[in-house]
């Protein structure tokens, strides 16, 4: 059995014709070395390899009818893709948005600053007032009487200063004149009356304690006649400069207690300081309130303002009287530019430009509020613009553009990738920067259906 299996193994070989290093040869002689020492196993043998002779020209037929199916199926199609010729720009412009605050505007609760029963509220909610327009009123019949009593007052005053200033007139002098004459008269006569109640008491016909009656009567008519004397002169005189001096100062005295009272009656009614909008009416006619008591709150009302910070080669494109839209919550209102503050902040490199409402925003702001403007700038830096629809994501996170290269056959090319990198993105468009060329043609869209070396046919 092993001498009629050897030759069948040996034709085996020789139809497959393997070389004889391959491992299909050094099965065959490991299997001839187990035949020998398995004589039993020759029969089996050689029937399998019966079978492997008939078999395997059979199955190398069948597999070279499939490679010439694979390989026709395989076949290279050319893909039709829309391109675009690559231009280089030497730079972009960009909306960039810049955010600010309102400025405070003027807010202020107002008071009196005397308590008193309020007798009128003279506006509402939502009224717009100008500067020093009355807004409420509080009872000043007290004040008014008082001021009427200083006024008596002063009115006295005033006379006794005009009368001083006037000086004394003339009935007056002469009546000090006549008192001083009467006086004499009368000391006259007290001495003669004396000259004799002396002789008479030296005769012994009077008395010492008469004698000495007339003697002090004339020390008293003496002294009268002194002060008589010393009226008329200062009448003589006229009014002495202090005496003036001290009325003037009552009468001044009486002016100023008179103003203290005019004070306290224009403090009983609160004015507004500044032209604004009521936005707060706290208390109503009749309520009794206190010194210092918030009564109506008033907002200015003037063109706004909103401070916003920018870095200073943005600020510097700015001119004052540009006007540029601000966007506060959702409403847009035209601003104008004010001033460019000369500072630049230590902390955010910025600068601030301050812009000037329309008066229309007005009722919409709030001091503190965000605002927002959108500044178009020119950014120099050279790129190429591309459709967001011709970029690929590469490996590393790089993005890649399809770039036609010619082939052997004609209107066919090849596409290969080159790395871009994204400089600024706007809509369904990037500038890009890498490897492009300009006039290099790239595919515009569709390149998830491509793969590296793919044949296309373009379409402009």
């Amino acid at each position: 059995r092993l001498i009629y299996f050897v030759p069948i193994v040996e034709l085996l070989m020789t139809v497959h014709s393997p070389p004889s290093n391959s491992p299909r040869m050094h099965f065959a002689n490991k299997a001839l070395k187990r035949i020998n020492r398995h004589p039993k196993t020759a029969a089996r043998a050689g029937a399998i390899a019966l079978l492997l002779v008939v078999g395997i020209p059979v199955v190398r037929m069948q597999l070279t009818d499939s490679d010439t199916a694979v390989a026709e199926a395989v076949k290279p199609t050319v893909t039709s893709v829309e391109t675009l010729t690559v231009a280089t720009v030497d730079g972009y412009d960009t909306t960039r948005a810049y955010t600010g605050a309102i400025a405070a505007l003027r807010a202020s609760d107002l008071g009196f600053e005397r308590g008193g029963e309020l007798v009128a509220v003279l506006v509402e909610e939502g009224d717009r007032v100008a500067a020093g327009a009355p807004l409420a009123q509080l009872d000043i019949s007290n004040l008014q009487t008082q001021r009427q009593q200083l006024e008596a007052d002063q009115a006295q005053a005033l006379a006794v200063l005009l009368e001083l200033e006037a000086g004394p007139r003339v009935e007056d002098i002469a009546a000090a004149e006549a008192s001083v004459r009467q006086m004499e008269q009368e000391l006259a006569l007290q001495r003669t009356q004396r000259s004799r109640r002396e002789f008479l008491y030296e005769r012994g016909a009077v008395s010492r304690e008469e004698l000495d009656e007339f003697a002090y009567g004339q020390g008293a008519l003496q002294a009268q006649l002194d002060q008589a004397r010393s009226r008329l002169e200062e009448l003589q005189n006229g009014t002495r400069q202090e005496q003036i001096l001290a009325q003037r100062a009552v009468v001044q005295k009486l002016e100023a207690a008179i103003a203290d009272v005019d004070v306290n009656i224009q403090k009983s009614t609160v004015r507004s300081p500044f032209a604004g909008i009521i936005a707060d009416r706290q208390v109503d006619e009749g309520t009794v309130i206190g010194a210092g008591q918030s009564g109506v709150r008033l907002v200015e009302d003037a063109a706004p303002e909103a401070r916003i910070g920018m870095p200073v080669v943005t600020a510097s494109q700015l001119r004052l009287g540009d006007t540029q839209p601000v966007k506060l919550d959702g409403e847009t209102f035209t601003a104008t530019v004010t001033a460019v503050l000369p500072e630049v902040d230590p902390e955010t490199r910025t600068q601030m430009v301050v812009f000037q409402l329309d008066q229309a925003a007005v009722p919409s702001l709030n001091p503190g509020q965000i605002a927002r403007v959108e500044i178009t700038e020119t950014i120099p830096t050279a790129g190429t613009w591309l459709p967001t629809s011709a970029l690929t994501q590469d490996i590393r996170g790089l993005w890649s553009a399809y770039v036609l290269t010619p082939t052997d056959a004609e209107g066919t090319y090849e596409v290969q990738p080159q790395s871009v990198e994204i400089l600024h993105q706007e809509s369904d468009r990037a500038l890009v920067r890498g490897t492009l060329q300009p006039g290099d043609r790239v595919v515009a869209d569709g390149v998830h259906r491509l793969v590296p070396g793919q044949q296309v046919k373009p379409i402009e």
